[in-house]
């Protein structure tokens, strides 16, 4: 009998979190007639956790996002409380933005922004099954009855699948922020044969602004004249609000400890795995019992509540003994809790059973992206949402997937992770993971990635047209630095620098900006030439300079790894029969496919003598 749908569309997209939300705009502005079906209108890009986009290694994300064509950066900029720029003490490869936003209004901008995009529908709803024939998608049914027929399907569902929310001894079947989980999906996802496993995470409380003893604090200002997240934002962003550092107490580590055998992570209540780089409060007290005091940082949740965000203090404990520990907190002594914090418990899937373009193993047209993968925090989701909406489109239309490599960009690194070595834990992106990280500046996001975003259709002409500006003007300026000047000329520059060195030969703008301490703002002060140009792009040249050699030695070595990644591995390849691998390699071959030895070769129980087994058979293969 065949079946009726109530409507076809393209693609449809479950979930309108940070991933679903990149997912649906860049199928529809790809042209792609999608849906969007999300639990609740109300959670569209909504923030459970902390009210911030960006900081270590996430800034490098969000920009990568944007320069693709995302959303993330761009709404980030319009609705920000507080912009700093992170690691500022460190080299720039290190170097992120984070902004402080205004969860609030960043929601209501987002939900405005999905709902004027042309080719996108946007439904209040539940998806019960994902439909296919053949080992292919060709629709969804949702528990309020309706079919829709599609090509395509991204699943982004976050933390929602069974969640359970957490609480001492009190559980409650419910998403984040008291929002309806959804409950009918992870079994037809094992019925697909997609393995799931159980993860955990979790927030602080949120206290009453007018509680707080602000003046015991620390006050975290903004920084000025910071670009912002979009390179199609002009202008700073107003810092509007400010943060405030303080810090626990000895009582803080004395109720802790006192009660540790209520919390639910220690009792054995929530047997699932939690973030390694986010503990608890508990957690961190317990495995770190020779400090005396840990950070808190009080953050403004939206300028339109006077709830304060306690970042640093997540919870699973009873409420009795959170109220006792908030209150021992320097400044928070009579502070009055809005909202408890809590842990989450909530299904995701292997990351390995995905292909590097996010589509599942098992069934075509059917992609993941986001925390549902084992991954954590909205900028790593937003950069699956993105990528697993540019494949899903080019699935559906019958094109390549896009797979973006380790060595141009973080949103390579963060799926090839994923798809290649799995999580046990929430993964969050970190700049350690990337061994090119030098080379993944912030600032160069949109000359490694733009010119992809034009090619698969999602930068439009007036991004194109800022990004052809840009590059002009660094070719102009590397040509202006080739200027030779006298010592005479540059000695009232390196006497401001205070750097002590005293010019004795001539010498190029280039060499002079090489030195230490010379900045970009100097270089502009003494040599007026390069005041029509835009001094983020001066910056840019001015660290490429300084890092010239560096950059050089990882140019080289990304060309060594491209040969391993040139070689492609076919499809069908028979891994457990190859002879002179290993039992282990073999397993764990037939299991991730890699697409090619690179990938294979960073594969976990696969070692360099089983990639020159592998090497091997594919030189007899190809004879």
């Amino acid at each position: 009998m065949e079946r009726k749908y109530d409507e076809t569309y393209d693609a449809v997209v479950i979930g309108a979190g940070h991933a679903g939300v990149e997912a649906c705009l860049a199928l529809a502005r790809l042209g792609l007639k999608t849906l969007v079906v999300t639990l609740s209108l109300d959670a569209i890009s909504f923030m459970a956790c902390n009210p911030a986009i960006g900081g270590t290694a996430k800034g490098h994300l969000v920009r990568e996002v944007d320069a693709l064509g995302g959303q993330m950066g761009l709404s980030a900029d319009k609705n920000l409380l507080q912009i700093r720029m992170l690691n500022t003490g460190k080299g720039a490869a290190v170097q992120s933005l984070r902004g402080q936003a205004d969860k609030s209004s960043y929601h209501l901008y987002m939900k405005r922004v999905l709902e004027r995009e042309k080719n996108l529908t946007v439904l209040q709803g539940e998806v019960a099954e994902i439909l296919t024939e053949n080992g292919k998608v060709v629709g969804v049914t949702t528990l309020q009855g309706q079919a829709f027929a599609c090509k395509g399907v991204v699943v982004a569902t976050g933390v929602y699948l069974n969640a359970d929310i957490i609480i001492g001894e009190f559980r409650q079947q419910t998403g984040p922020n008291g929002f309806c989980r959804a409950t009918a999906l992870t079994q037809c996802l094992l019925d697909m044969g997609i393995p799931t496993r159980r993860f955990k995470t979790g927030t602080p409380a949120r206290v009453d602004r007018k509680t707080i003893n602000f003046d015991a604090m620390t006050v975290q200002n903004g920084d000025e004249n910071l670009y912002p997240f979009s390179f199609m934002t002009d202008g700073f962003i107003e810092n509007r609000q400010s943060c405030y550092l303080t810090y626990t107490t000895e009582e803080t580590k004395r109720i802790i400890m006192a009660n540790i055998a209520r919390s639910p992570l220690y009792n054995g209540s929530i047997k699932s795995t939690g973030p390694r780089y986010c503990p608890s409060i508990e957690d961190k007290v317990m495995r770190f019992a020779d400090k005396e005091r840990h950070q808190i940082f009080i953050e403004p949740e939206s300028a339109s509540t006077d709830e304060m965000y306690v970042q640093g203090m997540s919870s699973s404990l009873p409420v009795d003994v959170q109220i006792a520990m908030y209150h021992s907190v320097i400044g928070l002594e009579k502070c009055r809790l809005m909202r408890y914090a809590y842990a989450i418990e909530y299904d995701c899937i292997d990351s390995t059973a995905l292909y590097p373009s996010l589509m599942t193993k098992c069934v075509d047209g059917l992609f993941m992206a986001g925390q549902l993968n084992g991954s954590s925090g909205y900028e790593e989701a937003a950069a699956q949402g993105i990528m697993a909406g540019i494949n899903c489109a080019r699935y559906v239309t019958d094109k390549a997937p896009v797979i973006l490599g380790r060595e141009s960009s973080y949103i390579g690194v963060l799926i090839d992770d994923l798809v290649t070595k799995g999580t046990n834990e929430p993964y969050r992106m970190m700049t350690a993971r990337a061994e090119h990280r030098l080379n993944l500046r912030q600032e160069n996001a949109d000359e490694r990635l733009t010119p992809i975003g034009r090619e698969i259709g999602l930068v439009d002409d007036a991004r194109y047209a800022r990004f052809l500006d840009k590059k002009a003007q660094l070719t102009k300026i590397e040509e202006e630095l080739a200027t030779i000047v006298s010592p005479s000329v540059s000695a009232p520059l390196f006497e401001e620098s205070a750097t002590g060195y005293v010019p004795r030969t001539s010498m190029s703008l280039k060499e002079i900006l090489k030195r230490s301490g010379v900045t970009a703002e100097l270089l502009v002060r003494h040599f007026p030439q390069f005041e029509k140009y835009d001094l983020r792009y001066i910056r840019e040249v001015a660290t490429v300079a300084k890092y010239e050699g560096y950059l050089t030695k990882q140019l080289s070595a990304i060309e060594r790894t491209k040969k391993l990644e040139d070689k492609a591995l076919p499809a069908d390849a028979d891994y457990l029969s190859i002879e002179g691998l290993r039992i282990e390699a073999r397993q764990k071959l037939d299991k991730i496919r890699p697409l090619n030895l690179g990938q294979a070769s960073r594969i976990s129980g696969v070692s360099p003598a089983d990639i020159t087994v592998l090497m091997v058979w594919l030189a007899r293969r190809g004879k």
